[in-house]
């Protein structure tokens, strides 16, 4: 059968449009068809997790111990890196992960302060290591016009990396990429050989119960400019993964396509994989649409499909924060957060920000639409926890404030990065200013191993940081009493559902609650209050509303409920702060006091600490800036989202 339809595939193939050809050759290159694949139960998949630390003796902690990593990591093997002058390797990237001092793209000396427990470096697929050749001048490559240019501007300064970062992924987003980049006779060798390499680095750093290296790849879809990533981890070691290529964008845009590709490498390899959506501020309104890629309303099909495959999404990293936007959360005063130099466009500014596709990009608002989609046709597209990530594509695993190091080599430290043009189109520019110090992903699990990390991000217990250590959690219940406090890891799992969980059907006479314990980053700045964000639908309108459950010092609510400001001890003249205000620790049991058994709803919390230094202010003080732009932000309030928990009366 599978000659056949090569056959015809070859015959018939000048009438197939370039992409959907692209689509089935890689897919029977990389994928063998279904008629071969074959299941495995569960016990084989019990069998394999147990096989992964068998020769180990590996730490397990019974009630869960939060692991902290990146979800989202570019090396040299990106194009738009590699372009943008960046020439880490996975390896370095590993290296910088577990504690070691590197030299970095611009030649200074990175060590981070506090190794990570696991890293996903998430290459882009669309020609994965493609351009490295293209910099070695590989022979079939230059034979392509485009692919000579790059390889002369990989030869020049500072300003032709600067145009290739930015002019990559238009050539993606618009379909012109050299040829061979996108004919899979020349490309599929190439990122053959270059993720064979890339899983091999995988399994050297890959330390069960001492550091994770998962291995994962971005899928990226970007129509028109629209930011539709995804990044696939894999639960999975070399054995599985090399029996693929990663699938990408230049296959199919369409998020339903990656899920079939998802379907097909588990029911092939017995593997298990994951994808987490980009965060959504730069999608043109597409992220959370009410229409598919390919126009047709969501239904429930639609709706089951992305609720398996993408458990998680991405509420922050360096481009910024997709929890709210001022416009939608009117009374969140906390709600402009992470917006500053990203709220006027799509991800190439080809399109330009309206309100309209706002209200398609933000997760507070996905999960309203999420409950009304559930009580239209019985399932929810938007049932995902929330984590937060890096998107650096410098190889640098950088978190803090006063270590960022850049979105592309051409941002690592620099008097100028600030107020560097970074972006400009249609009228409008993007400045260096606008890029945060990313965030962090937190993962409650058994052990440091792949399949328990994995296993933790699936069930969505789970959360994201805007780049500190918060240690958080959160469970809900019917039954808690003040004293579940003093046991609340016993008692939570013992009487309710961690965050990522579900409640239902509440029994007559009995409130919601939940009981949340949050600790600041003992690197850190202390903590501000602890919030408790629910909506809901009533009557068929969406209501959304912010508690404040938690606060440090003696402020009391004013009549509104509203708890005023902690105070900011942050020395604008060389970038110090103080933690004289705020708590090191926050608890609370918190009762609903709106709570309507009938009503379904969702419940996250959100941690603030008090106000820190931005990276900004670190580098005006460092390199004697004089100014920067009115809207740049010198101070912030760092925070913590929990992924949700559900509540639904039936």
């Amino acid at each position: 059968m599978l000659i056949r339809f090569c056959n015809r595939l070859q015959k018939h193939g000048a009438g197939i449009p370039f992409r959907y050809a692209t689509t089935l050759f890689a897919l029977l290159l990389s994928i063998s068809c279904q008629e071969t694949a074959k299941t495995r139960d569960d016990a084989m998949e019990a069998a394999d997790s147990v096989a992964e630390t068998a020769e180990i003796e590996v730490t397990r902690y019974p009630l869960k111990k939060v692991f902290w990593g990146d979800t989202h990591h570019h090396t040299a093997i990106s194009g738009d890196a590699f372009g943008g002058g960046t020439r880490m390797t996975p390896e370095d990237s590993y290296r910088m992960a577990i504690g070691e001092a590197v030299k970095t793209n611009s030649g200074q000396e990175f060590k981070m302060r506090r190794p990570l427990d696991f890293l996903c470096i998430t290459d882009h697929a669309e020609g994965f290591g493609v351009f490295i050749e293209i910099d070695r001048g590989n022979e079939i490559l230059m034979q392509d016009s485009i692919a000579r240019r790059w390889n002369q501007m990989l030869k020049g300064g500072k300003e032709e990396a600067m145009q290739l970062a930015v002019e990559i992924p238009s050539a993606l987003a618009n379909n012109r990429l050299p040829e061979p980049v996108t004919n899979p006779e020349t490309a599929i060798p190439l990122m053959q050989a270059s993720w064979k390499d890339h899983t091999a680095t995988a399994e050297k750093y890959n330390k069960p119960g001492e550091f994770t290296a998962f291995i994962a790849w971005e899928w990226t879809s970007v129509p028109t400019g629209n930011n539709l990533h995804r990044n696939v981890i894999l639960r999975d070691d070399k054995t599985r993964a090399d029996q693929i290529i990663p699938f990408s964008a230049l296959q199919s845009e369409d998020a339903e396509k990656l899920w079939e590709f998802m379907e097909s490498y588990e029911a092939k390899t017995g593997g298990k994989a994951l994808a987490i959506p980009h965060n959504g501020n730069i999608s043109g309104g597409l992220m959370f649409a009410p229409l598919t890629i390919s126009g047709e309303p969501l239904n429930r099909e639609y709706a089951e499909a992305r609720s398996r495959w993408e458990p998680l999404f991405e509420v922050m990293q360096i481009k910024g924060a997709s929890e709210t936007h001022p416009s939608l959360s009117t009374e969140d005063e906390f709600a402009d957060f992470g917006i500053q130099g990203w709220d006027n466009g799509n991800l190439t500014l080809d399109i330009l920000q309206t309100p309209e596709q706002r209200k398609y990009q933000y997760a507070r608002q996905a999960y309203l639409n999420g409950l009304e989609y559930e009580e239209r046709f019985g399932a929810n597209p938007y049932k995902f926890g929330l984590v937060g990530a890096s998107d650096t594509h410098t190889g640098v695993p950088h978190h803090d404030e006063d270590m960022f190091w850049g979105k592309h080599a051409t941002n690592e430290p620099m008097p100028e990065r600030a107020m560097e043009v970074v972006k400009k189109l249609n009228g409008v520019s993007r400045y260096g200013y606008g890029y945060t110090s990313a965030g962090y992903t937190a993962v409650y699990a058994e052990a440091n191993t792949r399949a328990d990390l994995w296993d933790g991000m699936k069930r969505k217990e789970a959360y994201g940081t805007s780049g500190t250590r918060i240690e958080l959690r959160v469970f809900g219940g019917f039954d808690f009493v003040t004293e579940d406090l003093g046991t609340i890891l016993e008692s939570g799992y013992g009487k309710g559902v961690p965050m990522g969980g579900d409640l239902k059907d509440a029994v007559a006479g009995k409130r919601i609650a939940f009981m949340i314990h949050a600790k600041k980053d003992p690197n850190w700045a202390n903590l501000d209050r602890i919030q408790v964000v629910k909506g809901w639908l009533e009557n068929g309108k969406k209501m959304e509303k912010v508690y404040d459950v938690a606060w440090s010092g003696d402020r009391k609510p004013d009549a509104k409920g509203k708890i005023a400001s902690v105070g900011n001890t942050v020395d604008l003249t060389d970038g110090s702060f103080t933690n004289t205000i705020g708590e090191p620790e926050l608890s609370v049991l918190w009762y609903d006091p709106d709570f309507d058994p009938e009503l379904a709803a969702f419940y996250y919390v959100r941690v603030l600490e008090i106000p820190s230094p931005t990276w900004i202010l670190y580098d005006k003080v460092k390199y004697g800036i004089s100014d920067v732009a009115d809207d740049a932000p010198l101070v912030q309030q760092e925070r913590a989202w929990s992924s949700p928990i559900w509540y639904s009366p039936r």
